[in-house]
């Protein structure tokens, strides 16, 4: 649509994926790229095959992740980004639901994805990235942060995807997602649990993940971007509850519209889990 986009994430896979997707407006992977980071390795590494020995992939494909990384760390810029994104991406489809919360195969429903080599996976991801960048003729820009750290200034819009805060638990992207966002930096400046079985990342506080901290943070966020028009994508399995965050938003906008739309949920989810289904709010402010 013409707009300048600034996307902003707390986790780095996802600030990677922007800058390859979003801010990036000419850069593509060349056919001599892909041969490459899908050719013989560069060097010896090892991190990933040790690491995660008898975890989630086959050793061919856990080599496949150590030599990708051994060509990925010769690139720069836009290139590098593209090429961590589609790394990332193929992992995300080869493992079962999405989520490395367990190592097993018992969702193995027999589907190709789950039978590509990382290698093949790799090969159409990037594909289908280098399809997705375009010039928006306006300049973009991503970065990895936490929102109260964002120049709040110079926006029309601000459009917030937080986590939503179970009544019970915390939600935690990390527990789910923690080989994604390692994968996204080769581990590096990342904290291994060891003692956890799948080798889970420590995780950074937020406070959009607690039932206890979520309301504050809301406020916060909405005073901070309180001369903007605010969007805020939320749900009803989660707290607080649409009254309660409408109350919030009317702080700070005389004009507060509230949407509803039934959803259910498929990605990282199974048949009978509980909360599939809910109603996803788009709360704008103006």
């Amino acid at each position: 649509m013409g707009y300048a986009v600034t996307s902003n994430d707390f986790l780095a896979f996802p600030a990677v994926i922007a800058a390859g997707a979003v801010a990036n407006d000419s850069v593509t992977l060349s056919k001599a790229d892909i041969d490459r980071i899908t050719g013989p390795a560069a060097d010896g590494r090892d991190f990933i095959q040790t690491t995660f020995d008898g975890l989630y992939f086959t050793p061919e494909d856990r080599a496949f992740l150590d030599s990708a990384w051994s060509h990925i760390d010769q690139l720069s810029g836009a290139k590098r980004d593209l090429a961590i994104a589609s790394l990332v991406l193929a992992a995300a489809r080869k493992q079962p639901r999405g989520v490395f919360t367990f190592t097993e195969l018992r969702y193995d429903d027999g589907r190709r994805d789950l039978h590509l080599p990382l290698r093949e996976h790799f090969v159409e991801t990037a594909a289908e990235y280098n399809s997705v960048v375009f010039d928006t003729g306006q300049p973009c820009r991503a970065a990895q942060g936490d929102v109260f750290e964002v120049d709040p200034v110079g926006y029309d819009i601000v459009y917030l995807d937080p986590p939503y805060a179970p009544p019970k638990d915390d939600n935690c992207y990390i527990k789910r997602y923690h080989f994604l966002e390692g994968l996204s930096v080769y581990w590096r400046g990342q904290e291994i649990m060891e003692n956890t079985r799948t080798k889970k990342l420590v995780k950074r506080f937020t406070p959009f993940s607690y039932k206890r901290t979520i309301v504050d943070a809301l406020r916060d966020t909405f005073k901070r971007f309180h001369e903007s028009t605010i969007v805020l994508s939320y749900s009803s399995n989660a707290v607080p509850d649409a009254t309660t965050i409408e109350g919030l938003l009317r702080d700070v906008k005389d004009d507060v519209e509230v949407r509803e739309i039934d959803h259910r949920y498929h990605f990282g989810t199974h048949r009978a889990a509980a909360r599939r289904e809910a109603v996803e709010y788009l709360f704008i402010g103006r």
